[in-house]
């Protein structure tokens, strides 16, 4: 099993393989400051049918320009609320977007940046980011009252926490697929971003027996993954989400299902 998992990594490790996904925004920002923005607005808005997503996460940073940065330093909140007013995606309106972006400008100016930001609440001693992304979640509510729940889950919920797991892994990992840049947190802190697919694959490999996509599952899959690379169990991510997009999911998993070291 490890070796067909690295092997799938090593096959599948590739930027080729990256479209369409909301991931590939991230390359073309080149500065860390405007980058950790991008990924916040890209996985923020990574969810509902992919071709919506690309549109939607495309419509915000053509407003933002070349600099993400530039522009939410010299943006007011007012201004905000203009620009996106007639913005929509699935649930979210224009004030949640608008609403999230302020809340980034008034974490970034507080800190210097997200990074920072997500430290401020960091113990490397937890086992995993999960207590400082609760954290994170609050202090990032309290940059600003108004609503985004659509953008960001409460700090409070038992939901698997996918899309903040998703913008961590692009943040944290530095691969050929994940830019990071962002320093002072271990890949091997890092939680799997569980959705209805991932939970799938990970049910049938035997990775989990839970039958709820929430945060305990995401652990737990995370924790068996980390039997085939402890020091970073989320690189094989990409690469599983890949094989039923490449047509050959059901021939891994009938090859490997349930051949998975026992979870706990």
């Amino acid at each position: 099993m490890k070796e067909e998992l690295d092997n799938l990594y090593r096959k599948y490790n590739n930027r080729i393989y990256v479209h369409p996904d909301p991931l590939e925004f991230l390359y073309d920002y080149p500065q860390l400051r405007d980058r950790e923005i991008v990924a916040m607005v890209a996985s923020c808005l990574a969810y509902g049918r992919v071709k919506q997503i690309l549109k939607s996460v495309s419509t915000v940073l053509n407003v933002m320009g070349p600099s993400p940065y530039d522009y939410l330093d010299s943006v007011s909140l007012e201004g905000l609320m203009e620009t996106f007013r007639g913005f929509k995606h699935r649930f979210t309106k224009g004030s949640e977007i608008a609403c999230l972006l302020y809340k980034i400008k008034s974490a970034i100016r507080g800190h210097g940046s997200l990074n920072n930001f997500f430290l401020s609440g960091y113990n490397a001693g937890y086992g995993s980011v999960f207590e400082a992304s609760m954290i994170f979640l609050e202090r990032l509510e309290l940059q600003y009252k108004g609503n985004c729940c659509s953008l960001t889950p409460s700090h409070q919920g038992n939901s698997a926490f996918k899309r903040l797991n998703l913008f961590l892994r692009w943040m944290v990992r530095k691969d050929n697929v994940d830019p990071g840049g962002w320093q002072g947190i271990l890949p091997s802190s890092l939680i799997i971003p569980l959705d209805i697919h991932m939970h799938r694959i990970s049910l049938l490999l035997g990775l989990t027996r839970r039958k709820q996509a929430d945060i305990k599952t995401a652990l737990e899959v995370t924790r068996a993954l980390g039997k085939y690379d402890i020091s970073d169990p989320v690189k094989y991510d990409f690469s599983l989400t890949r094989i039923g997009m490449h047509g050959i999911r059901e021939r891994f998993i009938e090859k490997y299902k349930y051949q998975t070291p026992g979870v706990s």
